[in-house]
């Protein structure tokens, strides 16, 4: 699949102030793309993104299942050596940390080995109730340990520059006419942080996103997402208008929320001042509220722990446990505990060695750790990394490849086709590893779906003018449609056979109709599938 080359023109649109049009179409063209069936919205500064599925949620929404996956996001870089505290390597784990260790009679013990500080008891019931895992030394080799970079390579599963998530990726291939045939529920949510690249596609964003859980707890109750009054008087404010307007009309999921919502009650209080459970409480209320959401995220910032760690580190592990602990509960109470399962993620760990600030410097390696009744057990999976092997930075080795994580909840938590999988992961073949899952291989037979190899389409531009560039393996009949992001057709570009090889059609020319400046999708028919894509003409 072809990445799209945009060039946006700044010439001046009579009636539009120059700066109003330039600041429209560079900085919010990407952030507006696909907004008919539910694409990225951010517009005048609203912390919101509504999108359709990707191609590995679109495979999980026909997967027979009320499985459900939370990531949660620990948004800085986790100390893993303070969070799991390695019992059977102590002497060397305090002697590198005189200032920050957690002190033996501060500690329980999950086993003879490994350990958890006191303030994280909430964990101790979940591990004795076999609702937890850990999995030991998880990473990437030769890790970046840029926040910015590190954090990209979790969410793409790529350890080169790559803007697509790992839920975002091929998502055309396995839903190829998303734009214009917009699924009935998000395939996503995300609360906390937009920034993450989990759920990006190729050019849109795809999940419906908030990053004040403020605004989604708004949104659940009142249904609505925009307003259109105050306005500019301007071009730039008639196009807002119109997106906002288009957006309120044809991605219904606020709605779709507002009604899981309310169809469900909130269970008792969740822990205060913890920004965890005030995202916690409302995604479980959406999944009590049968949203159909089969993938959710939330955020847990402030790991970034160059100094006085202790502390903050205290206060986060706590905030982690008592929120996580607290929201299976809820599901409990509810009926859903056996059909959610929580995960840990974070950019990477931190330094073996305390720094002379009473923290701990980027690092390596560090847990994942696993909730959920459907773990049926708790335990360690891999090798804790030794803190006498380091590297030539004083980091821990790497046991266990991240991405190796991802295949393992793909295929045997979800029930996504193995050949999916190792296409969302770039082609690479992960073996599964043992959480405990109970699996079943016929959900995931269900989850294939036929890919037509060798079609591709995408949009490029040239001295301002949008042409379809089309490479078709075979001889077929094509139907190329033009609509206006209200989803109304304007026009037929082409209806004819087109040969074997490449195509390439100027819609401007070929539309035969005078075309106003802003956001279309084409849609192109053949005679097994249906496809199509955002453009935009100025």
């Amino acid at each position: 699949m072809h990445s799209t080359n945009h060039k946006i023109s700044e010439k001046k649109s009579d009636g539009c102030n120059h700066q109003e049009h330039k600041k429209w179409s560079r900085r919010s063209f990407l952030q507006t793309l696909g907004i008919a069936s539910g694409g990225s919205v951010a517009l005048a500064h609203s912390a919101i993104a509504a999108s359709s599925p990707t191609a590995l949620t679109v495979a999980m929404d026909q997967v027979e299942s009320d499985r459900v996956l939370v990531i949660v996001r620990l948004k800085g870089g986790n100390d893993g050596l303070n969070t799991i505290i390695p019992i059977n390597q102590y002497d060397t784990y305090a002697n590198a940390r005189p200032g920050i260790k957690i002190p033996e009679n501060q500690i329980f013990n999950l086993n003879d080995s490994y350990g958890m500080p006191t303030y994280a008891n909430k964990f101790e019931k979940m591990w004795g109730d076999g609702q937890m895992k850990v999995i030991h030394g998880v990473g990437y080799n030769n890790t970046n340990l840029s926040h910015f970079a590190s954090s990209d390579i979790w969410a793409t599963a790529d350890t080169k520059p790559n803007r697509r998530g790992w839920l975002g990726r091929y998502f055309e291939d396995l839903y190829p006419d998303y734009l214009l045939n917009p699924p009935t529920k998000p395939a996503a949510v995300q609360i906390g942080s937009m920034g993450n690249r989990i759920f990006t596609g190729d050019d849109t964003h795809f999940g419906f996103s908030v990053a004040d859980p403020k605004r989604l707890f708004t949104i659940a109750q009142t249904g609505s997402q925009y307003g259109l009054q105050g306005l500019p008087d301007s071009k730039y404010g008639e196009q807002l208008k119109f997106l906002r307007a288009t957006a309120n009309a044809t991605v219904e999921y606020a709605g779709v929320i507002h009604k899981a919502y309310e169809a469900s009650s909130d269970y008792g209080e969740y822990p205060m001042n913890n920004k965890l459970s005030d995202q916690l409480s409302i995604v479980s209320r959406l999944i009590k509220g049968n949203l159909g959401t089969k993938v959710y995220m939330v955020t847990l910032s402030g790991y970034d722990t160059h100094s006085k760690q202790l502390l903050k580190h205290e206060g986060l592990t706590t905030a982690l446990s008592d929120a996580i602990a607290f929201f299976f509960e809820d599901l409990k109470n509810a009926g859903w505990d056996d059909k959610v399962m929580a995960m840990t993620i974070s950019e990477f760990g931190r330094r073996v060695n305390e720094n002379g600030s009473k923290g701990t410097d980027h690092g390596t390696a560090a847990p994942v750790m696993l909730f959920g009744k459907a773990l049926n057990g708790n335990g360690f999976i891999g090798e804790h990394p030794s803190l006498n092997d380091l590297d030539s930075s004083g980091n821990v080795l790497i046991n266990t490849d991240f991405r190796q994580v991802y295949a393992s909840i793909m295929k045997d938590w979800i029930g996504v086709d193995e050949d999916l999988v190792n296409q969302v992961l770039l082609g690479e073949e992960y073996n599964s590893l043992d959480l405990g899952f109970d699996t079943n291989t016929n959900v995931a037979a269900k989850t294939r779906r036929a890919i037509e190899v060798g079609f591709e389409h995408t949009i490029v531009y040239t001295e301002n003018q949008p042409h379809i560039h089309i490479t078709t393996p075979q001889s077929a009949h094509m139907d190329i449609s033009l609509y206006d992001m209200s989803g109304r057709k304007v026009t037929t570009l082409k209806n004819e056979f087109l040969l074997e090889g490449k195509h390439i059609i100027n819609i401007k020319k070929a539309s035969n109709y005078t075309l106003s400046e802003g956001f279309y999708a084409y849609q192109i028919k053949t005679n097994s599938k249906n496809y199509s894509k955002s453009v935009m003409i100025y």
